[in-house]
């Protein structure tokens, strides 16, 4: 069986969500294509084929027949800047200007009679050919749509100026062809806002690389840099890829990707993060990840696919677009059937705007999505953001979420005849290759104390309970006590009173000492609840690993509940549990123990983004850890929930009394071309509001 690829094709020419659906179609249809996914805001197409099968030129041909077409090498390079940022500003004050402008002339010269005197001057067959001229390439892409049984916007539109021709009216269908090609251009001005967050974000991403080799410097493009190239980066300058830092020293501003505003020391052995800027001195780095498999990378390709998980209301609309055309040609033969009036029927026709709908959540969602991202707030689609303005429960993991997830050994407790270094280097020995946060403990613990760890044997790890190891023939266990089979001594419950986690050592079955540990709550952690609270959370709870005196000890002082001595299946268990009960759970963990319960909430929040299992287990993912990014986010969800039913609403409004003016003779054909533009503009200016950061 052949082997699937994978590719991406960069499309123009898309500018709302029905675009994307036509041009997905489009490519759907071409033999060998297995799965495809068509993006908005970074204009791509994502196709799974059998290389084997389908041909580039073949999707070209379906893209092109589709009315669209795939961009070359050149346009795919381009970069925003802020130059064209501010030229795009100063476009849109012009065309809103110019729009105004045109509208008035066209009421003024049909109320004043004046067209009717250009009508009388210029020949029919003239007029009818520089309408034609006129709306060639509109006309053109409507026959190619429906060609292959599709109608979109401009479907209505022409066949309005159509019939303004049939009645000998060539000025109308001359106005309406204007302000078609006048709705085009604030389309894709809406959608290039949607976009912009997007783009600006792809922007930061550095385009050349200085590479040292044989002693020597050269200035490449990033995208041929190799893995283990020794790249320098001065100062001012941007980190172009993920690595580890061989020489030098300096402070790196981070704010790029985790929207940290302080930078960071980064010295000899430290890992830096390519997009990040170099403030002071000069570094060396050693290139360990490069373009789309860096961190930066991964953070633009999430963001950029984050559309294809479209919220409910959003599947709403794009639903309703592909009946909306249908219905609205309806109304438009009803309007007919009843009064007669082509002009009143072409109306109709020209003043819906199904584009406008389908634009109406999208822009919102992708304005949110974008503009957190350069926040270090990663959101995986519109979906996570509208069940997160719901939600009503948050879980939350303690050690590495609540906590700072560096704990300190405290106390070392030998029951035996052995000494405090002794029992260390057991229970360091026996964690030495554990990942979890107290077995680092107990290696910083030896390690401050000159304590030598020793080489093990039969090492097993325990998912929540601790480890096992043979050293020197001994078998050591660590970790809680249902592990070590021991009872609970006096000094453990002190220490568990003091809110101290206490891992029992035990050698060769038997119970020879307690070291207790404690971690450090997060500064921030109790002003970030008390907003979540305020934003509509009615519960907050603590699911935790450690003893009930721990849990308690912390629980009390945050004024939430908690459950103690929990596995990782006790959380899912506990998910599920609220679950079943109505309510929308969030659970805010720290994205590697904590996955499972992660993917099972409806929103899980990763605290950490260093590894891929937070970026792929939570629906949303924290770049930096920081408390107050939770009720930030929550607040944005709801903000974006409010924009979207404010979009959804006013076109509606808009359409509904659009058509009822049109169908009843209010409206002439002229106005309603002219007017079937604004709902684009106040989507975008309703929108533009998400692109601002909150603090």
């Amino acid at each position: 069986m052949d082997q699937l690829q994978t590719v991406e094709i960069p499309i123009t020419g898309m500018d709302c969500t029905e675009c994307t659906q036509h041009v997905q179609k489009a490519i759907s249809g071409v033999s060998g294509v297995q799965k495809v996914d068509v993006f908005l805001s970074s204009e791509k197409a994502i196709v799974q084929l059998n290389p084997s099968v389908t041909k580039m030129d073949e999707i070209r041909t379906a893209v092109k027949n589709a009315g669209y077409s795939i961009a070359s090498k050149d346009e795919e390079a381009k970069t925003p800047n802020a130059a064209l940022t501010d030229f795009s500003r100063r476009m849109f004050t012009a065309f809103g200007l110019a729009f105004g402008a045109v509208i008035i002339v066209v009421v003024l010269g049909q109320w004043l009679g004046l067209l009717e005197g250009l009508t009388r001057l210029v020949p029919f067959p003239v007029g009818v050919t520089l309408v034609l001229l006129g709306g060639a390439p509109i006309f053109l892409n409507v026959i190619r749509a429906a060609f292959n049984r599709q109608i979109i916007a401009h479907t209505l539109m022409s066949i309005g100026a159509v019939a303004a021709l049939l009645v000998g009216e060539w000025t109308t269908a001359m106005v309406v062809i204007f302000f078609m090609h006048i709705g085009g251009y604030t389309e894709r001005l809406t959608a290039e806002g949607a976009r912009r967050a997007v783009k600006d974000l792809t922007a930061l991403a550095p385009q050349t690389a200085r590479v040292e080799k044989d002693n020597e410097e050269k200035e490449i493009p990033v995208s041929e840099v190799q893995l283990n190239d020794i790249v320098i980066i001065r100062p001012g300058e941007k980190i172009p890829v993920d690595g580890e830092v061989i020489a030098g020293h300096a402070a790196v501003d981070q704010s790029s990707v985790t929207g940290e505003s302080m930078p960071v020391e980064a010295g000899i052995g430290s890992q830096v993060r390519g997009a990040t800027i170099v403030k002071q001195g000069t570094l060396k780095v050693r290139t360990q990840a490069v373009g789309a498999q860096s961190m930066f990378g991964r953070v633009i390709k999430m963001v950029e696919e984050a559309e294809a998980h479209r919220a409910d209301v959003q599947q709403f609309a794009d639903k309703f677009s592909a009946y909306y055309l249908p219905v609205v040609a309806s109304i438009a033969a009803l309007t007919f059937l009843f009064t007669r009036d082509p002009l009143a029927t072409a109306a109709v026709l020209l003043v819906a705007c199904s584009c406008t709908i389908a634009l109406a959540t999208p822009i919102a969602m992708l304005a949110t999505i974008g503009s957190n991202a350069k926040r270090g707030v990663l959101i995986k689609g519109g979906k996570y953001l509208e069940i997160l303005a719901r939600a009503d429960i948050l879980l939350i993991d303690k050690t590495g979420t609540l906590t700072l997830g560096k704990p300190v050994v405290t106390d070392i407790i030998v029951l035996n005849a052995m000494d405090e270094r002794m029992l260390l280097s057991y229970a360091a020995s026996a964690d030495r290759y554990s990942e979890h946060l107290f077995a680092d403990a107990l290696r910083r613990a030896a390690n401050e104390r000159d304590v030598k760890l020793s080489e093990v044997t039969n090492f097993e790890s325990i998912t929540g309970m601790g480890v096992r190891a043979t050293i020197d023939g001994i078998r050591v266990a660590v970790g809680r006590p249902i592990l070590t089979d021991a009872s609970m001594p006096p000094q453990a419950k002190e220490l568990e009173a003091q809110g101290k986690t206490v891992l029992f050592v035990s050698l060769n079955n038997t119970l020879a000492g307690l070291i207790a540990a404690s971690d450090t709550l997060r500064s921030e952690v109790p002003e970030a609840l008390q907003d979540v609270k305020r934003l509509g959370i009615k519960k907050i709870e603590l699911l935790t690993g450690d003893n009930e005196h721990t849990a308690s000890s912390l629980a009390n002082s945050l004024n939430i509940s908690y459950r103690a001595n929990l596995l990782p299946e006790d959380k899912i268990r506990i998910v599920k549990e609220y679950q079943s009960l109505g309510h929308i759970v969030v659970m805010a963990g720290d994205g590697i123990n904590d996955a499972p319960a992660l993917a099972q909430a409806d929103i899980g929040i990763a605290m950490k983004a260093g590894s891929d299992i937070a970026i792929e287990a939570a629906h949303i993912t924290l770049l930096r850890e920081d408390w107050m990014l939770i009720p930030q986010v929550i607040t944005a969800a709801k903000r974006t929930m409010r924009v979207v039913k404010g979009n959804l609403g006013f076109t509606a409004a808009y359409n509904i009394i659009g058509l009822l003016l049109a169908a009843f003779g209010f409206l002439p054909p002229m106005l309603a071309a002219a007017l079937q533009s604004i709902p684009d503009l106040g989507i975008l200016g309703n929108s533009a509001r998400l692109l601002k950061n909150e603090k």
